[in-house]
């Protein structure tokens, strides 16, 4: 009885000994918070709480009620959270005595300084994310001492050097993800140990070398995201090993060779994104077994021979994107049954035939672009029939037939790209209603017809392009009234009448081609008021009257052609001191008068003034004596002051030479005058005083 209680005693003091040791190593952890503290910056005072309390005694667990601050049941430091708090400044090093720290969330914040080493000391650690920071310099080693370690987010950073080789202990990882760093070298070998893991992000780095073909092995890898490095070599045909990756993403890179057919076995794959590398040869066929596939992307490679049949077998493809390669043949007519197809990117390839008739019927159809192929027949006439088309660009085709009714009814477009093709028929009334569309380029075909009017309603359009056409009529009246267009084009079609003079509702304008059509009448003055025009051409048209003097003062004026119109009188004489021209042209016009001798003009191609009979001066001939000499001008001004004071000397001179003879000679007569009566007198006084 006696032993038992003696025991009894010692249990309970050992128990006092132990709730009294942890409240100093509690008291302690406040300390460390209080030190970490001390190194942040916390410009928001989001950890005002984080203070030493007044009565230390009876507050040694208020650290636990911290913000971000979570503790055990024995009151010591198991989780810290101080993600999205806007913090910088540096982590301290104090943060290793925290024994118990099982999670570090510092994520989301400004910090831009180092990572301390001394992380490696927390062996207890299962997760650290210091994700979205601006750490710089290495990653931290030893962290592959923590065996309890499941995930590691060092992601949206500026860390260098090499990936750290150690983690390849942590064998209970399974998120690694340093994505978005410096990194560089090669991906450590030790990380085949690592069967646990899931996820395995290392892309936007500068990482080199080969793909280990032993990462095959980890048959625990549901996503693999390494693309954006320099990797090279082949894809490891082992990864075909990896029966439960859903997500590989190995895209923009140097990888090269053939796509693996081993990639065929991977059921559970919804995303393969390989786009931006150097593989050849064809797509696996195998890739249709991947019924579960839903993205796939191998665009921007040197892929060639056909599109297999078997892709129009993936039920669930959202996206198929193979732009850019070397593909040839026809486009499997299967594609246009696939119900959930969005996205469809076949352009700058060297397909032919014509396109599924059924496409767009069936899906969901946005995205589809055929660009830059060899196709021909007619545009598919349901391509929106799901209301959700928004890009559609077929340029540089051989399609034919008419423009598709339903298009112009298609509210869901943004772009409708055409161009270039042998489309006929007229624009179909609609497209100026369409509330998303932005961009209208039918350009080169031969279409006919007029633009509809309705095309001036839109307040959407920021770009048209009808040239190269066979449109005749005038421009609407209102065309130039849509409040966003900033490029309008409709060069070499066959309009007539007047250029519409509405420019000074037309503030975003800043490209205007109108060249090699039948327009006729003057210039508008308002075509000044576009303060945002780079370009005007209206160059080969029939255009008449003085060239508008406000041109020359438009402030982002760069390109103007008036080439081979009938425009008459002088070029403006502020003409060249316009401030942005770079390239202007009025050749094979009736212009006259002396070429302005200042700015652009004192350095223009000759050629760009030719075919004006009446144009001199300046980079021309001379212009001949009736320019030279001219009412009004300083020089014969000078001229007329010299003569009229010639005229005048000469008056004067004559005037002063008649005085003087005048006077010679009614001198001499007083002289004669005064002397007969001099010596009358004379003569009197000498007979009187005689007598």
């Amino acid at each position: 009885m006696q032993t038992q209680l003696l025991f009894l005693c010692c249990c309970i003091g050992l128990s006092f000994v132990f709730v009294e040791g942890a409240q100093v190593i509690a008291n302690d952890e406040l300390s460390i918070l209080l030190s970490m503290k001390a190194s942040l910056i916390d410009p928001q005072n989001v950890l005002k709480d984080w203070k030493m309390p007044s009565n230390l005694a009876e507050n040694r667990l208020l650290h636990c009620n911290w913000t971000g601050v979570w503790c055990n049941s024995r009151g010591f430091v198991e989780k810290l959270d101080l993600s999205n708090m806007n913090l910088s400044g540096s982590v301290s090093d104090s943060i290793q005595s925290l024994h118990s720290l099982s999670s570090l969330n510092i994520c989301c914040n400004g910090f831009a300084s180092s990572l301390p080493k001394s992380l490696s000391n927390l062996t207890t650690l299962k997760s650290i994310d210091v994700s979205q920071n601006d750490f710089i310099g290495s990653f931290p080693t030893g962290l592959g001492k923590a065996s309890g370690l499941t995930s590691v987010n060092a992601s949206s950073n500026n860390f260098s050097g090499f990936l750290p080789e150690d983690l390849g202990n942590a064998t209970s990882l399974e998120i690694l993800d340093f994505r978005g760093s410096f990194f560089e070298g090669s991906v450590p070998s030790s990380f085949k140990n690592l069967q646990k893991l899931k996820f395995l992000g290392l892309s936007g780095n500068n990482l080199t070398g080969k793909i280990p073909p032993e990462l095959g092995q980890l048959s625990s890898l549901e996503t693999i995201i390494i693309g954006y490095n320099e990797f090279e070599g082949e894809i490891p045909a082992e990864f075909g090993n990896l029966t439960n990756l859903q997500y590989l993403d190995l895209a923009v890179g140097s990888l090269g060779g053939q796509i693996p057919h081993s990639l065929g076995r991977l059921k559970q794959l919804t995303t393969v994104y390989l786009y931006k590398n150097n593989f050849t040869g064809k797509i696996p066929p195998e890739i249709g077994n991947i019924t579960s596939l839903e993205f796939l992307d191998l665009s921007d490679n040197q892929i060639s021979g056909e599109i297999p049949m078997e892709l129009a077998e993936l039920k669930n493809l959202q996206l198929l994107n193979l732009m850019c390669n070397q593909l040839t043949g026809f486009i499997p007519d299967k594609l246009g049954e696939l119900t959930k197809l969005e996205v469809l990117e076949l352009w700058k390839n060297s397909f032919t035939g014509s396109l599924p008739r059924n496409l767009g019927q069936n899906s969901p159809l946005q995205w589809f672009d055929v660009s830059s192929n060899s196709l021909s027949g007619e545009i598919p006439p349901g391509l929106c029939d799901s209301g959700n088309l928004t890009k559609l660009i077929l340029f540089n085709n051989s399609f034919s037939g008419t423009l598709p009714m339903n298009l112009s009814t298609c509210k869901s477009l943004v772009r409708v790209r055409l161009q270039n093709n042998f489309i006929s028929g007229t624009i179909p009334v609609g497209f100026g209603i369409l509330p998303r569309l932005q961009r209208l380029e039918l350009a080169d075909n031969n279409l006919t017809g007029q633009i509809p009017e309705d095309i001036s309603l839109s307040t959407s359009l920021s770009f048209i392009d009808v040239s190269g056409n066979r449109l005749e009529s005038s421009l609407p009246s209102t065309i130039l009234s849509i409040p966003n267009l900033q490029t309008f084009i409709a060069s070499h079609n066959n309009f007539q009448g007047k250029i519409p003079n509405q420019f000074q509702d037309y503030p975003s304008l800043s490209v205007l081609d109108l060249s090699s059509n039948r327009l006729s009448g003057e210039i508008p003055e308002s075509i000044a008021s576009c303060e945002r025009l780079v370009t005007l051409n209206l160059r080969n048209n029939q255009l008449t009257g003085e060239i508008p003097k406000a041109i020359a003062k438009m402030p982002t004026l760069a390109i103007l052609d008036l080439s081979n119109n009938s425009l008459a009188g002088k070029i403006p004489g502020n003409f060249g001191t316009s401030p942005a021209l770079e390239m202007l042209n009025m050749s094979f016009n009736k212009l006259e008068g002396p070429v302005p001798s200042n700015g652009i003009l004192m350095t223009i191609n000759p050629n760009e003034l030719i075919g004006n009979v009446g144009l001199c001066g300046g980079v021309l001939p001379p212009c001949p004596q009736k320019y030279t000499i001219k009412p009004g001008h300083p020089r014969k001004l000078h001229i007329n002051h010299v003569i009229i004071g010639f005229v005048v000397g000469t008056l004067v001179i004559l005037f002063l030479g008649i005085a003087i003879f005048t006077g010679k000679l009614l001198y001499k007569r007083w002289y004669l005058y005064n002397s007969f009566f001099d010596d009358l007198f004379k003569r009197a006084t000498k007979n009187g005083l005689g007598d």
